[in-house]
């Protein structure tokens, strides 16, 4: 079956995380995606260096399935290359200040004249609308925050994640405002801005704390890996390492008790209900983590899953790389490239559809691997293209 996005042209001037993981999962699902990025290489695709030139881990997850073009866009040959290749586009993709857009030509009003329908979708940290919408920042940056990284934290210790998922999350909710902007053109024939942020994808993360915050002033602090919610919902030791419980409502609740011996607790008023359960959530741990102690990993895991109590092993990642159940899923697709020691187990799409699944099916290209290609299809001759080489413009 015909990949869904195929027919769909995608520039993709994206920036370390947000925006080229919005344009790889387009392209997952078939659209044409162009990686433009700078001369020397973009700063992404040396991040987590894995090879001897130093190119990044985070490169090859984010850039299957794209072609490559370098081009400096705030030279005058190198704007005109803009307009020609905008005049070929569906969607603009960059998570760049908008003074950076401008100066490149690929601001809203700039591209508008180009081609009337287009679709820009911009990714920032703070959004086009408030106090700190010229700041540059990182995903660190939105996750603190939005008081996540307070609570998520140890008292006088806030803690982010270690997982950039302000980054990601904003990447899959500007793709998902993309694909809707896309179905809108269908119906009016217009284009539209999507506008991403990482500080707008940590506040709604976050949200319900905020909420709980704003109408009963709980004034929480960090309990770690400790639910304030809910328990047992914390990470234990066990003879061989670890693993995490999560117990929410009262028949989990009971399920475990009957399990670790606690019989007499189902009944008790400090544990009658989840809040009470948070409240008391530190006695509950410590009575999860003794039972945990006695019993190796695997022992405890499959006491836990007989008494369908939900549970799951803390696993590295070479663990989760060669977990039984992760190999099972299919997700991991192994991508050679050049330079790279064996293959990298590059994860695709997240989502799993039915009928027109997301596929990866081609490695991230290398520094300009596809320029001349792209030139010669946007109408410049050979020679053309050999100027603007030793122009430095690609």
């Amino acid at each position: 079956m015909t990949a869904v996005l195929e027919g769909i042209r995608v520039l993709d001037f994206g920036r370390y995380i947000a925006g080229h993981y919005c344009a790889e999962l387009l392209a997952h699902f078939g659209a044409d995606v162009i990686r433009i990025e700078k001369l020397g290489g973009s700063e992404d695709r040396y991040t987590t260096p894995v090879t001897d030139d130093g190119q990044g881990a985070l490169f090859f997850q984010m850039n299957c399935n794209k072609r490559g073009m370098t081009l400096n866009p705030t030279k005058p040959e190198g704007r005109e290359v803009v307009k020609r290749l905008v005049r070929t586009a569906d969607v603009v993709v960059a998570n760049l200040p908008h003074p950076t857009l401008v100066e490149m030509g690929i601001d809203y009003e700039s591209l508008k004249p180009i081609k009337e329908d287009i679709i820009l979708t911009m990714i920032s940290t703070f959004g086009s609308v408030g106090p700190y919408s010229e700041r540059v920042g990182f995903d660190g940056i939105a996750q603190v925050m939005s008081g996540a990284s307070y609570i998520g934290g140890f008292p006088g210790q806030p803690m982010k994640s270690f997982a950039p998922y302000a980054d990601y999350g904003t990447a899959t909710s500007a793709a998902l405002g993309t694909l809707a902007a896309l179905i809108a053109r269908q119906k009016t024939g217009l284009g539209q801005i999507v506008e991403g942020a990482l500080l707008r994808t940590a506040l709604a993360y976050a949200n319900g704390a905020m909420i709980e915050q704003i109408l009963l002033g709980v004034d929480r602090v960090g309990t770690g890996n400790r639910a304030q919610n809910a328990a047992p919902a914390d990470i234990f030791k066990t003879r061989d390492g670890a693993i995490i419980i999560q117990v929410v409502g009262q028949p989990l609740f009971e399920r475990w008790a009957r399990l670790v011996g606690a019989d007499a607790w189902i009944g008790d008023a400090r544990f009658a209900t989840d809040a009470e359960r948070g409240r008391n959530s530190q006695l509950i741990s410590e009575r999860a983590g003794a039972w945990c102690a006695e019993r190796s990993t695997a022992d405890a895991l499959l006491a836990l899953e007989e008494a369908r109590v939900p549970a799951g092993p803390v696993l590295s990642p070479q663990q989760a790389h060669d977990d039984p159940h992760v190999q099972a899923m299919g997700i991991l697709n192994p991508i050679d490239y050049p330079g790279l020691p064996r293959a990298a187990p590059v994860v695709g799409t997240p989502v799993v559809l039915s009928e027109t699944p997301g596929r990866v099916t081609r490695r991230p290209p290398t520094l300009g691997e596809h320029t001349d290609a792209i030139m010669a299809e946007i109408g410049y001759s050979p020679e053309d293209i050999a100027a603007l080489r030793a122009r430095r413009v690609i």
